[in-house]
């Protein structure tokens, strides 16, 4: 064993480029998008129950807690699209190079960020 190897686990010191921080992003999104899904896909199977089943979804829907966990599965839902289409776009060998992979993830990032916040006006 290489005992003169430098040993470096402080993970505050490495920086990762935006490029691979929205991958990132894109692969967590997805995550989400699959476990909300599950908790969407409930809540409709009570609501068309019957009208018990429907009412109280709707006031669950109506509480705090419940507004956040849509916004966040529609968010997740949000970045996911744009990043895929940014994807998409990379796929056709657009943006590719270093400099337009870094303009394209950073447009992701702003698009993501108002598509977001017009969601969250929406469901509040």
């Amino acid at each position: 064993m290489n005992s003169k190897r430098p040993v470096n686990l402080d993970l505050s010191k490495f920086h990762f480029p935006l490029p691979a921080i929205t991958s990132i992003l894109h692969r967590i999104s997805g995550i989400i998008i699959f476990v909300g899904i599950a908790f969407l896909l409930y809540g409709l199977q009570l609501s068309l129950s019957g009208e018990s089943g429907f009412n109280a979804v709707s006031n669950l829907l109506d509480s705090f807690l419940a507004k956040l966990i849509v916004w966040g599965i529609l968010s997740a839902l949000l970045y996911h699209l744009v990043a895929g289409i940014k994807h998409l776009i990379m796929d056709m060998g657009y943006g590719e190079e270093l400099h337009s992979g870094r303009l394209a993830a950073k447009a992701t990032v702003v698009i993501s960020v108002i598509l977001i916040v017009l969601a969250g006006v929406w469901v509040w």
